[in-house]
């Protein structure tokens, strides 16, 4: 049983789909790991540690999956690029597939069963496979560290013999993992913490971390959560009335972290540029969802923008900014999961197609696009 690590093709990408503290899990479950050279090294994990963790080393992405029974990636490899692997080998990733059909299409050409790591259900068996939290939970941290090194000001007030600093303000704007560890790192660091989200649950959990919640608390806002626990798109007269309350509130606050995403869609947009032109001069907005078009008007994807004196802030992979956790987290989530596809006592692959996990994730297999939510369309594409 080959598993296969190649190095990511994604330039922006820093992070690694397995670890030394994986590697050797997965050869003490009976497998060969081959990684490609340099893999690690966004995430500062050297070659010599993979090859003292049992791992074999190779020079290429093409060495690595040639004949590999299981591929893992920490974001969609093209589908091409797979063909070397086995027929039917698994290949386990983020694979980012609402919009992609074609890329999709790609995979199932390439004959490979490829699963997407983020349609994980969220039941109790699988938190410890949930990649979108893991990697949200550090993306909310470090969100709160650019914000701090943008701000150009102290977070916590600070009462000198030269005088007294004020607290900063920060608002953050979806209370899912992402936006709670934006609010307990903001906390730690000694701001003064407000935050809204469209869910009911969400304003305990707010207020529990000592942060005061906002929000407009009618009839659809106490409907506004799917039983799968994300927030649903709200009517435009509700998103109208919240508007006018965010953008009163926005004024005030020194730093705002935006984090709403649904699943399937574009990013809501939640701060206009007039709200962004109303915050004091030198304020700053990090947009957690900028990869998805974002929460904040005038946000660019990769890039510090500009409104007037306030800092919009659209960093790329902000979970892979701070490689070597994230790295840690993902892999172990990826070890979760690939454990239950392979049988201990044979050491080999077997997948039950039947496992709900398999189902909630497995998007091709015999060179078709199987799972419900795209199957039709990677039939047409």
């Amino acid at each position: 049983m080959k598993i296969a690590v190649p190095a990511e093709a994604d330039q922006v990408e820093t992070r690694v789909a397995a670890t030394p503290e994986t590697v050797k899990k997965f050869i003490a479950l009976g497998a060969e790991v081959f990684v490609q050279s340099g893999a690690g090294a966004g995430s500062r994990i050297p070659d010599a540690e993979y090859a003292a963790a049992g791992a074999t080393l190779v020079p290429t992405a093409a060495d690595a999956i040639r004949d590999a029974d299981i591929v893992l990636a920490v974001r969609r490899a093209d589908g091409a690029a797979l063909k070397p692997a086995k027929p039917g080998a698994l290949v386990v990733a983020t694979m980012d597939p609402y919009g992609n059909e074609a890329a999709l299409q790609a995979l199932a050409d390439a004959g490979v069963s490829a699963f997407a790591m983020e349609l994980m259900p969220r039941i109790s068996r699988a938190q410890v496979m949930d990649v979108l939290s893991s990697q949200a939970n550090l993306a909310g941290y470090q969100a709160v560290i650019d914000a701090a090194s943008e701000y150009g000001r102290a977070l916590p007030m600070m009462m000198t013999a030269a005088g007294t600093v004020p607290a900063a303000r920060v608002f953050v704007m979806g209370a899912g993992v992402a936006g709670l560890q934006a609010i307990a790192t903001a906390r730690r660091l000694g701001a003064v913490v407000t935050a809204t989200d469209v869910r009911p649950a969400a304003k305990e959990q707010v207020e529990s971390l000592g942060a005061k919640f906002v929000a407009v608390e009618d009839e659809e806002f106490k409907q506004a959560e799917t039983t799968a626990g994300y927030a649903k798109p709200m009517s435009a007269e509700y998103q109208a009335k919240q508007a006018v309350l965010v953008a009163e509130h926005i004024k005030k606050q020194d730093i705002v972290i935006t984090t709403a995403l649904i699943p399937g869609r574009p990013a809501p947009r939640l701060v206009t540029r007039d709200m962004v032109a109303s915050m004091k001069p030198g304020s700053v907005v990090i947009d957690l969802a900028v990869e998805r078009g974002g929460n904040v008007e005038g946000a660019k994807a990769g890039e510090v923008a500009s409104v007037g004196d306030v800092k919009i802030v659209g960093h790329l992979n902000v979970a892979g900014r701070i490689p070597a956790s994230a790295s840690a987290l993902y892999s172990r989530n990826l070890y979760a999961f690939v454990e239950t596809l392979i049988d201990k006592a044979a050491k080999s692959v077997a997948v039950n197609w039947d496992d709900e996990l398999v189902k909630a994730t497995l998007l091709t297999r015999d060179r078709a696009v199987v799972h419900p939510a795209f199957v039709a369309k990677g039939a047409a594409a």
